[in-house]
């Protein structure tokens, strides 16, 4: 694979081309403030060209394969992914400013998504419908036809895997906006599907502003399906521009998710899971478990330990391969920076801070992680998605309380409880508001197989699993009447 890193090129029918309109748009390195490169700033025109290719890939070569042929290529592009682990994490070190491991898991979790949908490609079926006699009735799943994918900057290679994937595997073709952020891994993948044999038009390219090329795509009559992770300020956009020409879209969101430890938690297993939870990416993850609830007779103690944890956490260049990396941008430091201040102004106490190593770079997005306590559970860092290396500590008492504070936020991600009682655990899984929920542990590694999506302000549709199929796919019903 040539890496596609300083190409400034858009990938649309199979070809390599410039963007038709402003130019280009720089690639900064998070660890060092530096500019390293540049990424194609493509325009209406170029989301017009790439829906046009995915449309002709989907009513000829790519529509005519087989699901088992379909799941091949997807498990062969897998395979490939593997074979340049190095390229590919390098680049979202750079790219994205993720400790080299971070980068390394993203890349697995990247092939683990293409193995899943490769081998469930052809296992996607119908059902047989008992109906009034003299009727066959059945159901058939068909994929939607072009789905446009506007991809995040916190983890393209983990959710190119699972929504473009998935949109695959179902028998889409596909027009990818990854984040002007982080572009260079979605690039790369698009080269190395290339090499692998996809037809040309199947997976399209077009990197540029959210405003200009991801409205541009959101809005395009030619696009069947919309997926889109993000803010919700952008995500209620992007549902909006998708509703002009009834589009379906799948919003995965914003979150606030808690984690609840109750008296009788194993603490020995829970500790270690806790405050990493919180902490991947140096926060910026949408299922950061950014609130950890503690039962009043162990606040104290857990606090101890966890502000020990914190106390011995280092941030630095992505290169070192610390506890963290620097944030994503000088904006989104300057965004995290503005709500503690004003969190803490506001009567949140500071209970431990870790250290930015002090050979980081001036340039540098740096932000130290921070143990906190608001006064309450309605404090703006108790409510509002923080997304830096932030997590903030609030006691409880009793069960309700613990539900009543977990459910009390706009979001509806991810819970998780930490109890040794059967009965409780049960009543949790019930009772908290969220799309997924573990119980005695945090993220479950990741389960590519495991269904994802919120409720609330977190969204609404399905990623990952056989679920995240059935989202790309639309069902049709065929009664036949026997004469």
């Amino acid at each position: 694979m040539s890496i596609p890193f300083a190409s400034e090129l858009a990938l649309i029918g199979g070809e390599w081309r410039s963007a038709t309109g402003k130019g280009t748009l720089p690639v900064e390195d998070p660890s060092t403030g530096a500019t390293v490169g540049a990424i194609a700033r493509c325009l209406d025109a170029d989301v017009d060209a790439a829906v046009a290719a995915a449309r002709a890939a989907f009513e000829g070569a790519w529509g005519r394969l087989a699901a088992f042929e379909r799941g091949r290529l997807l498990s062969a592009l897998g395979r490939a992914v593997l074979a340049h682990a190095d390229v590919l994490a390098a680049l979202e070190t750079m790219d994205v400013g993720k400790p080299r491991s971070q980068a390394r898991a993203d890349v697995t979790a990247l092939a683990r998504y293409l193995e899943f949908y490769g081998g469930a490609a052809d296992k996607l079926h119908g059902t047989t419908i008992p109906f009034l006699e003299g009727y066959t009735v059945y159901t058939l799943r068909e994929p939607h036809g072009v789905t446009g994918h506007i991809i995040p900057w916190n983890y393209p290679m983990q959710i190119i895997g699972r929504s473009v994937g998935a949109a695959l595997a179902a028998g889409n073709s596909v027009v990818v906006k990854p984040a002007e952020e982080a572009s260079l891994t979605t690039l790369a993948f698009a080269r190395l599907a290339a090499e692998a044999g996809f037809p040309p038009g199947t997976i399209n390219v077009v990197p540029g502003l959210g405003e200009e090329a991801g409205a541009a795509l959101a809005a395009h009559p030619g696009i069947n399906h919309v997926s889109f992770t993000g803010s919700v300020e952008v995500g209620t956009l992007v549902q909006s521009a998708a509703a002009g020409h009834v589009a379906p879209v799948t919003l995965e969101l914003g979150g606030k998710s808690p984690q609840l430890v109750f008296d009788d938690a194993d603490l020995e297993a829970a500790l270690p899971v806790l405050a990493r939870a919180g902490l991947q990416n140096a926060g910026q993850t949408c299922s950061a478990s950014s609130r950890l609830l503690l039962q009043r007779g162990i606040y104290a103690r857990v606090v101890e330990a966890l502000a020990e944890r914190y106390r011995a956490l280092r941030a630095g260049p992505a290169a070192r391969d610390l506890d963290l990396g620097p944030l994503i941008s000088a904006a989104q430091r300057r965004r995290v920076e503005a709500m503690l201040e004003a969190g803490i102004k506001g009567g949140a106490q500071v209970l431990a801070r870790g250290e930015i190593v002090a050979d980081a770079p001036a340039g540098g997005h740096y932000v130290a992680p921070l143990l906190l306590a608001p006064p309450g559970p309605g404090h703006v860092l108790a409510q509002e998605e923080i997304f830096g290396p932030v997590q903030v500590v609030l006691p409880f008492d009793s069960e309700d309380e613990a539900i009543a504070i977990a459910n009390g936020t706009r979001f509806g991600l991810v819970a998780g409880a930490w109890t040794r009682d059967a009965g409780r655990q049960h009543r949790l899984a019930s009772r908290l508001r969220a799309g997924q929920v573990f119980l005695n542990d945090y993220g479950a590694a990741g389960g590519v197989e495991l269904p994802f999506g919120g409720v609330g302000w977190s969204g609404h549709g399905r990623e990952k699993g056989m679920e995240a199929l059935y989202s790309f796919t639309a069902v049709k019903t065929v009664a036949a009447r026997h004469r």
